[in-house]
């Protein structure tokens, strides 16, 4: 999975706090890698890495450009997730919720304003 990332730094600030196994500091780096227990790859390129190859790219508008969901355990698990990102200055979407679908729902910004689920079932 690729992600175009206007700030690579504050990509990778939040989407470690999910978890995911990405440098402190990609130093000169535009393009970042992390593979994730199950092996999902999950890639991260700048603006530029993008143009480089493809220069009339634009970001998608009217909408979100992706949709992701992590995984948070328990319940509680994703209060806490949801609560240590907002303190972190992510915007909070919709504060953790019952869903009636049997989960425990949040949904938080990115630095690029992609929404982010965080779930977990209930019970």
């Amino acid at each position: 999975m690729g992600i175009v990332v206007s700030d690579l730094c504050a990509s990778l600030r939040f989407y470690r706090m999910l978890g995911l196994e990405l440098p402190e500091d990609p130093g000169d780096e535009q393009h970042v890698e992390a593979t994730t227990p199950g092996g999902l790859r999950v890639m991260f390129d700048t603006i530029a890495v993008v143009r480089s190859f493809m220069p009339e790219w634009e970001p998608a508008s009217g909408g979100h450009r992706m949709g992701l969901a992590f995984h948070c355990g328990d319940a509680a698990g994703v209060d806490a997730t949801y609560a240590r990102l907002t303190a972190a200055g992510y915007p909070g979407a919709k504060a953790p919720w019952d869903a009636f679908w049997g989960q425990r729902y949040a949904q938080v910004r990115d630095p690029d304003g992609n929404p982010v689920d965080l779930f977990a079932p209930l019970g």
